[in-house]
């Protein structure tokens, strides 16, 4: 099992930004990538950012050059710095982390970007 647990979700003005942590604990091993999701009040939980074990990035074309994934393999833990935010980035921000056949979620932390 692995457990994951999500802050630095808030409240802030467009422009601002913020960085969302993810740290994991448990048995990660054969984890291939780890992500950040996010799902908005009557919307699908879509994909913003991934990060496979390499290293290799990619990111929802609404969020490219403005937020960065990045990880910490030492501290089992993956970020989302988040700039420029918009009011549309508005949403619950999920962190997971992806092993073949298995995907493990976090509780989910608030976003809320005010205009």
């Amino acid at each position: 099992q692995v457990q994951l647990v999500e802050s630095g979700g808030g409240l802030v003005q467009a422009g601002g930004s913020l960085r969302l942590s993810c740290a994991a604990s448990g048995s990660i091993f054969g984890i291939v990538a780890m992500g950040w999701y996010r799902q908005a009040p009557g919307k699908q939980r879509e994909l913003v950012a991934r990060i496979t074990s390499g290293g290799s990035a990619n990111y929802a074309d609404s969020v490219k050059d403005r937020f960065t994934i990045s990880s910490d393999n030492a501290k089992n833990t993956v970020y989302l710095q988040m700039n420029s935010l918009k009011p549309e980035d508005t949403a619950v921000y999920y962190c997971n982390f992806n092993r073949p056949f298995r995907d493990y979620w976090g509780q989910g932390t608030q976003v809320t970007v005010s205009s």
